[in-house]
């Protein structure tokens, strides 16, 4: 989402770093490009002003203008206030003493409320929590079936009372039964509209004051922009909202909405959605939000999501190969599935920092079916082809790429793109980037 703002962004930077002094002329022409990249973010015009107003106010004090390297304090400068846009740090849920915790859902129609539903469900249960779903839509046509399509594709219950058209009845209802099956979650699918409207706001502020929910979470279409920042304000102004999920971040959009909507309603951005799958779901974290748009990359949530899929084992045996030289093609082909398991490949891109060996990299150029061309192209091979590439000569490049329903020059490809990987990964700046990162998490330390 934020890759035209991050290009934008890099290339002010790129001229303050030419520059042999910071001065207040300079730095204006430096706000004025980042007011600039904001806007055409669609950020709010206010927000604009102020974060530039913040960043200026900083960025001329003493210290930087005699700093021996102005711009990257500048640099840093922009990072900080960026997190503070963003929320300062993650927020998590609230929990209330006595079960269960009742979780509204509120929003718009068509923002992703009931889909969610499921994807919050889905987290709140790898945690060690017992959710328990219900919909108290009855005007939208098959909104309760639609959640209890979600929950069965989850494996998680749902509450559910056909002879009930009171939304009331169906909260009040669902709460008693989800404390006496012991769920120590129940979360609320409610109405949405096309528009704010004052039956909509009436019947969620009723709810609201039957069942004294812990948390009321405003689901944002971020591909909306500016018109779920005016969708959230109206919200909390009647609501008093205590945090944002926003859906569809990994659309094209410009992100303006993201960049806004904490600091427009006050309120937390407490999740994101980055895709359709029910796993798709994720702490928002303001410190890596602002690396990944100023192209540092977020190298922890990556670690995090590859953690999810690789095992200890496998990655004791990949640091082995590594060091011994070992990487064949068919381990090339298992780090491709194990990639494909953390999601499409332009998301995991953007988790990369602009610089050194991904600088040419964009997430735009990304393709996730030529994955499967090379996973097909290497299937295609004998064992000693994928553990000797070197000998694979014209006659077998043809057999491959028949094989394979590929072409040669795609064949050729391959093996170039494998070269230049093995050679990468060799690299001791590569394997102490792998081992830090490790270490953090608390992995098996590459060896140098």
């Amino acid at each position: 989402m934020f890759e035209n703002l991050t290009g934008k962004l890099q290339q002010v930077f790129k001229k303050l770093r030419g520059e042999g002094k910071l001065t207040e002329e300079n730095m204006s022409e430096v706000l004025r490009d980042i007011r600039m990249a904001l806007l055409e973010a669609d950020v709010n015009l206010q927000v604009v002003k102020q974060f530039t107003d913040q960043v200026r106010a900083k960025a001329l004090g003493q210290d930087v203008l005699n700093s021996f390297s102005p711009a990257q304090q500048v640099i840093k400068i922009v990072r900080d206030e960026l997190v503070e846009l963003l929320g300062g740090s993650s927020s998590k849920l609230k929990f209330t003493s006595q079960s269960p915790t009742v979780i509204f859902l509120v929003g718009l129609q068509g923002a992703g409320k009931t889909t969610t539903v499921g994807k919050l469900a889905r987290w709140l249960s790898k945690g060690g929590h017992h959710p328990l779903l219900v919909s108290v839509d009855v005007y939208r046509p098959a909104a309760r079936e639609q959640l209890a399509v979600v929950a069965k594709d989850i494996g998680l219950p749902v509450f559910s009372d056909p002879s009930s058209n009171s939304p009331m009845d169906l909260a009040v209802a669902a709460r008693n039964y989800a404390r006496s099956k012991g769920h120590d979650v129940l979360l609320v699918d409610t109405a949405g509209r096309l528009h704010v409207d004052e039956t909509l706001m009436t019947e969620l502020v009723q709810l609201q004051s039957q069942l004294q929910p812990a948390e009321i979470l405003f689901v944002a279409d971020a591909m909306t922009g500016q018109d779920a920042i005016r969708s959230a304000e109206e919200f909390h102004r009647k609501l008093a909202l205590t945090g944002v999920i926003l859906t569809k971040l990994d659309g094209d959009a410009r992100g303006g909405a993201a960049l806004s909507i904490r600091n427009v309603t006050g309120q937390p951005i407490k999740f994101v959605g980055i895709g359709e799958k029910y796993d798709n779901l994720e702490i928002f974290h303001p410190d890596r939000m602002a690396s990944r748009i100023l192209g540092m990359g977020d190298m922890l949530t990556l670690i995090e999501k590859a953690g999810e899929v690789v095992s200890r084992e496998q990655a004791e045996d990949m640091q082995r190969k590594l060091r011994q030289d070992g990487f064949s093609l068919e381990d090339f082909s298992e780090q491709i599935r194990q990639a494909r398991k953390m999601g499409p490949l332009s998301q995991i891109l953007s988790m990369l920092p602009s610089i050194g060996p991904f600088q040419a990299m964009k997430a735009s150029d990304i393709d996730d079916r030529e994955l499967v061309r090379v996973e097909a192209m290497i299937s295609s091979m004998t064992l000693r082809e994928k553990s000797s590439p070197q000998i694979i000569n014209g006659s077998r490049r043809k057999r491959i790429a028949r094989g394979s329903g590929t072409s040669v020059q795609e064949v050729n490809q391959l093996l170039k793109q494998f070269d230049q990987v093995r050679k990468m990964m060799r690299g001791a700046g590569a394997r102490a980037l792998l081992k830090r990162q490790m270490g953090k998490m608390k992995l098996p330390a590459m060896s140098q």
